[in-house]
């Protein structure tokens, strides 16, 4: 009799132990600066997105629906929001870093500034719809020095001052990406910031043969670096099932 009344005990211990070793997924919604890159296809671009999982052990589990070319616009209106949103499950996290495309002056991808924050707004109560925990990040900084050697980050304009806008608004935590890169760039200086970007000389990286100055993109190192970031970010909000699986020493 006794081994009849431990029998559903123990399944239920058992099914508890399995249910709470479940890796959290991180799920990312962002553009090319998040995107994961295939090196024979792509070339050397890398995103910091494929790189985050440097700086997690297997209890974390990263989905990257980055793409480039999007913003908070786009990503709505071709339904990769939507795909993502499918996918969480309640207490996962989703990332969601824009700005790069919003700001642009191409009609097909601009959102005003009213339309950003109204979509980050949707994109914060979707999660939390889902019992899921929505994460905002600002958008990478732009490597744009002056002639004085002084950093220009205006090219991304209002968007990451709305982006933190909106994080306080609606207590969602934020990492300040933005910021972080911005310091790093302009400590490091003109020369010595380019081998963080996707700066080739002619012959180099095949997917641009002719070579390549690029200030918005990056290669392996910058990358590695941003995803460095966004991984402290997660260790100073001390956001509950990431942060004590958070390694620092891959930062190359």
């Amino acid at each position: 009799m006794k081994k009849i009344i431990l029998l559903p005990f123990l399944i239920f211990i058992i099914c508890a132990f399995t249910a709470s070793d479940k890796p959290v997924t991180i799920f990312i919604a962002g553009d090319s600066t998040a995107q994961s890159y295939k090196e024979e296809k792509d070339g050397l671009i890398k995103g910091w997105g494929q790189m985050l999982p440097l700086f997690l052990d297997d209890n974390v589990k990263v989905v990257n629906h980055a793409m480039g070319g999007r913003s908070t616009k786009t990503f709505i209106s071709e339904g990769r929001w939507e795909r993502l949103l499918s996918e969480v499950s309640p207490g996962d996290y989703v990332f969601v870093q824009f700005g790069h495309n919003d700001a642009s002056t191409r009609p097909e991808r601009h959102a005003s500034y009213d339309d950003y924050r109204k979509n980050l707004i949707r994109f914060i109560e979707d999660v939390r719809a889902k019992k899921a925990n929505p994460v905002l990040l600002t958008s990478v900084v732009m490597r744009t020095f002056d002639k004085k050697g002084n950093l220009v980050d205006d090219r991304l304009k209002g968007y990451p001052v709305i982006t933190r806008q909106v994080a306080k608004e609606y207590n969602v935590p934020m990492i300040d990406v933005n910021l972080k890169t911005r310091d790093f760039i302009t400590m490091l200086g003109d020369s010595a910031s380019i081998p963080y970007y996707r700066w080739v000389e002619p012959g180099v990286d095949h997917a641009k043969p002719d070579g390549l100055k690029d200030d918005t993109h990056m290669m392996e190192k910058g990358a590695t670096q941003v995803a460095c970031f966004v991984a402290e970010g997660i260790k100073e909000l001390n956001l509950e099932g990431l942060s004590e699986h958070i390694s620092l020493k891959n930062n190359k």
